[in-house]
């Protein structure tokens, strides 16, 4: 698969293993933290094991901030679905447009 698509489908599934582990256990307030933290981790695991391929992969055809930009503007999206679907809060207007305003900042990381 051609690395340009490759490196950001690994970066989304990577955020849906790091979303999980960050602000899954939200669901769950009664668990106790050292168990939370636990299972964090070991979700966390997977995250790495796609988020460096991602990285390494990306890095071909990708300077390093546009891959940390890229990585930034997947993960809020990934958080917005996240957050309306899993935790059942969905984003304001104000959340939309501050995450509008990164997604410029990506969009200008991109610019020669």
């Amino acid at each position: 698969m051609n690395e340009r698509i490759l490196s950001p489908l690994l970066l989304m599934a990577a955020n849906v293993f790091m979303t999980f582990a960050w602000y899954g256990h939200l669901k769950f307030k009664g668990a106790p933290l050292r168990w939370v933290i636990l299972a964090s981790w070991g979700i966390a695991l997977f995250e790495y094991c796609l988020q460096v391929p991602a990285n390494r992969i990306g890095s071909n055809v990708y300077s390093a901030p546009q891959l940390k930009g890229m990585q930034e503007i997947i993960t809020l999206l990934v958080f917005a679905v996240f957050s309306t679907w899993y935790l059942g809060q969905p984003l304001k207007w104000n959340h939309w447009a501050g995450f509008a305003m990164i997604v410029v900042a990506g969009w200008l990381i991109f610019l020669d």
